[in-house]
């Protein structure tokens, strides 16, 4: 194509700390590097000034500047890329951006990232019709691709990014019992597994300690059910920038993370950019991503005991411990921006190309 294809990114900006805007962020700064492409970012959360203040009138102060910088930009564009999760973040951000996309005829692309999607789909009545208006649905994983294929919706994977250059690899072999906990503090995390992992663990290791990073409306039961538990070591630290994350991965010395969903983590992505091993629940597609005994360690959903062994089996077994991190240091080559990039500019290319052959057509 003589020009370049014009894109607008549409998703959670870093205003909200969250997986979604990290990777928003990292693919944006990637798309930017392709002179094939021509990328602007639309945030879901705009900026509404002394308004965020005010609870509920923030809410609706942001869904409607949303619609109107949609509105008005859309028309300006080739195609409309956007992110979503299930439930009421897709119907608040995605339908509209959809609508607004055949209301201009422009090409639309779902990029759908959350574990949830099979729920999502099979219950919310609006879910499967809109997602069959998409021009192209994209999910991280083949997980959800294969979610998707039961309700023949096609699907494609384009992986998260992962930039190894903002984290520090260090090499682990003989490990320390210094536990990191990244994830949300939301029942689909089952973060309670976690917590009554490291109970069993402590038994062993008395001087084990555990961090607990970001936030959520679980935070008062689970620091509850720790100090039920007895535990001791155990810091709850709330929302982490993602400036400091790499600091973060770098201190401890093993992964555990415990959902019940999800789809593709890219906190653990982090992990084999960081040397840090894995403990984790074989929820969605965290078995895509990481292979049992190859890149992590990996035990079914809820099983405490389980996670609490492979943990130990870590702290006690050095060759284990270089052979997962190498291993998985090896696979964050599939997931560099460049990478990544070159799948997206293809998919872009395909949409423009389509576009051309039915406006030539006869």
């Amino acid at each position: 194509m003589s020009t370049p294809i014009r894109v607008l990114l549409i998703a959670p900006s870093l205003d909200i700390v969250g997986g979604q805007a990290i990777q928003a962020d990292r693919l944006l700064r990637s798309l930017k590097n392709q002179p094939e492409l021509l990328v602007t970012f639309q945030p879901f959360n705009p900026r509404i000034g002394f308004l965020r203040r005010i609870k509920f009138v923030r809410t609706v102060a942001t869904f409607w500047l949303y619609i109107v910088q949609l509105t008005f930009r859309v028309w300006r564009y080739d195609v409309l890329h956007v992110f979503t999760a299930s439930y009421y973040s897709y119907s608040l951000w995605t339908l509209p951006a959809l609508f607004i996309a055949k209301l201009y005829r422009k090409k639309i692309v779902v990029n759908y990232r959350d574990g949830q999607a099979e729920d999502h789909l099979r219950h919310w009545r609006s879910a499967l019709p809109t997602i069959r208006m998409m021009d192209r649905v994209v999910a991280p994983s083949g997980y959800l691709v294969d979610v998707f294929a039961k309700f023949r919706v096609p699907a494609i994977a384009i992986f998260n990014v992962i930039e190894t250059g903002d984290f520090k690899y260090r090499s682990r072999r003989k490990i320390r019992p210094v536990f990191l906990h990244n994830r949300a503090l939301e029942p689909l995390y089952n973060v309670e597994c976690t917590l009554r992992a490291f109970h069993l663990i402590q038994k062993r290791y008395p001087e084990a300690r555990l961090t607990l990073a970001h936030d959520g409306p679980l935070r008062p039961a689970l620091e509850a059910l720790a100090k039920d538990l007895g535990l001791r070591g155990t810091n709850f630290i709330g929302q982490v920038a993602p400036a400091r994350i790499a600091a973060l991965y770098d201190d401890h010395d093993i992964y555990l993370t415990s959902p019940n969903f999800d789809c593709m983590p890219g906190s653990l992505l982090e992990c084999f950019a960081s040397g840090l091993p894995v403990v984790a629940t074989g929820a969605g597609g965290i078995p895509y991503i990481a292979e049992n005994e190859c890149t992590a360690l990996l035990v079914p959903c809820g099983d405490f005991e389980a996670l609490a062994a492979a943990a130990l089996r870590l702290l006690e077994d050095e060759t284990l411990v270089e052979r997962i991190t190498s291993n998985a240091f090896d696979q964050c080559r599939r997931y560099s921006p460049e990478a990544v990039a070159q799948h997206w500019l293809a998919l872009y290319q395909e949409l423009m190309h389509s576009r051309y052959i039915r406006n030539n057509a006869g």
